[in-house]
């Protein structure tokens, strides 16, 4: 690393160089492409490097990549030398659970030391809208702390404050959609009655970039909204109507705490419970722009909320989706298969597909396209998934064929992909142990040889009690998962004679 970052402040290359955490995700993943074209080299500080290796920008010469923690001061110090500016978009809601605030305020603390250390010029940290003064939810509290942690220096800090951000894949955007999706009643809280003013997504990038070349934004805090200011209510209506749906019944109710408020959020939406409470608990404060500073220093015309919606939808719809509020979650390290009971669940076929075409059809599964066979039951793990706190199904997927490292598939994780040979996942559902699904392809003579590993690592007798009450499932999932697997890369079922080294169910066709 050490010899990159000097390579990159010999001078060699005049553009300017920026540094960017949170490139992996939501707003961070849009802004490296957006910096990149607008001239700037970029340095992504990422925990795993692997989850930006199907983004194209980062093989670019732009854009440099460095696996760094927070946590490690010496090597943020590094990566931080020779940048001028930083952006710090790390948000710990969904690792660091309960704790997030604190964690949070450590983490901008250290970030703000070793930039004034690294000779940072200026910090950039986009924050929560909302009201000042007591009243805050703990959210935008710890919104406000973080501000403060990263100004803690020498080092001056443009903060944005944004409300709800409107874009395909954007957490908020996500809880809107499936409520009028979803409920065509609604039992509310009385937060419906609370102003908002939305912003788009490219509205968001727009300032972020544009704030590198006017230097009056540095050391602000500034606000940033689109052009219409309405309650959550009407927002419910104006996205009903970009739908096509029927205007959707609304019973504002005063008993709904923040807890169950979250709870509700959890069970309807694909939105995890641990981001879901501190997103309900912010919506009490009314969250609208209070100062134009950033329209006046930055002339830009904002999207309305309609058009925002409109063009999220869009994107949802033609899968051009970006990146998602699930792209930032964390990715554990591989499960300590060693020690202890581990049980497997092994299965083999042969099939007269290529292997491009066999792990084609492996990286359609889930999402929309269905797990192939069974999806009733599926469903049914999804949902139960949901009663007890974990993601279910609703998640999805962001492209209905590509995956990427890292990327949330339904209730699983990819952890680990290699082009034609190797699919990964890992389970996020609750568990009472440690899951991986395993994808394996290698060539045999004109077709292929697709091994399906289910691997279970459990917690206690619970975990053991819950492996033999789902395996005699499998027989129904797992082999109609890899005949379905077969069926949609071209091959049809015929029996072929089984290599004597495995235990197959085999699926064949013409060659």
């Amino acid at each position: 690393m050490d010899e990159r970052v000097a390579a990159e402040g010999s001078g060699e290359d005049d553009r300017p160089c920026v540094l960017v955490t949170g490139a992996t995700g939501y707003i961070g993943g849009r802004l490296v492409p957006r910096l990149i074209r607008a001239g700037y080299r970029v340095r992504c500080l990422v925990r795993s490097a692997r989850k930006l290796a199907a983004r194209q920008w980062a093989n670019g010469p732009a854009a440099e990549i460095i696996e760094a923690d927070l946590g490690d001061p010496e090597k943020l110090r590094q990566a931080m030398r020779g940048c001028d500016a930083a952006y710090y978009l790390i948000h710990s809601m969904m690792s660091a659970g309960a704790n997030y605030r604190a964690h949070d305020r450590l983490l901008a603390t250290r970030f703000a030391k070793a930039a004034h250390q690294a000779g940072i010029r200026r910090i950039i940290y986009l924050g929560g809208l909302g009201e000042t003064g007591e009243g805050l939810s703990e959210h935008l509290t710890s919104r406000r702390e973080v501000e403060a942690a990263l100004a803690s220096t020498r080092v001056p800090v443009t903060v944005f404050r944004a409300a709800m951000i409107i874009g395909s894949g954007s957490a908020s955007f996500e809880i809107l959609r499936y409520l009028v999706e979803r409920l065509p009643v609604m039992v509310t809280p009385r937060w419906v009655s609370t102003q908002c003013q939305p912003i788009a997504v490219r509205d968001v990038l727009h300032y972020l970039v544009v704030c590198l070349e006017q230097p009056e934004s540095i050391g602000r805090t500034l606000d940033i909204g689109g052009p219409d200011v309405l309650t959550y209510r009407e927002l419910m209506d104006v996205m009903a109507e970009a739908m096509k749906q029927k205007k959707r019944i609304v019973i504002p109710v005063p008993v709904l705490t923040p807890r169950l408020s979250s709870l509700w959020i959890h069970l309807v939406t694909p939105i995890s419970h641990r981001i879901a409470r501190p997103l309900a608990e912010g919506l009490r404060n009314r969250v609208v722009c209070r100062n134009e500073d950033a329209a006046r220093l930055m002339p830009h015309e904002c999207l309305g909320v309609r058009e925002a919606i409109d063009a999220a939808l869009g994107r949802f719809t033609t899968s051009e989706v970006e990146t998602t509020w699930s792209d930032a979650g964390p990715i554990p390290g591989d499960p300590d298969w060693a020690g202890g009971r581990t049980f497997v669940d092994r299965r083999c076929m042969r099939v007269s597909a290529s292997q491009a075409a066999l792990f084609a059809a492996v990286c359609r599964i889930g999402g929309r396209n269905g797990y192939y066979t069974g999806d009733g039951l599926w469903r049914l793990r999804g949902i139960l998934d949901r009663f007890v706190g974990g993601p279910g199904l609703r998640r999805g997927r962001r492209h209905p064929e590509k995956l990427s490292f890292g990327e949330a598939l339904d209730f699983w994780r990819v952890t680990a992909i290699e082009e034609g040979r190797r699919l990964e996942l890992r389970a996020e559902m609750w568990l009472p142990g440690e899951a991986t699904l395993e994808f394996e392809i290698r060539p045999e003579g004109n077709g292929s040889v697709l091994t399906q590993t289910a691997r279970f690592k459990p917690h206690g007798l619970a975990g053991v009690a819950y492996w033999y009450a789902v395996a005699p499932l499998h027989g129904i999932v797992f082999n109609g998962l890899l005949r379905g697997i077969a069926g949609t890369a071209g091959a049809t079922a015929s029996p072929l004679d089984a290599p004597p080294d495995l235990s197959c169910t085999l699926v064949g066709g013409r060659p």
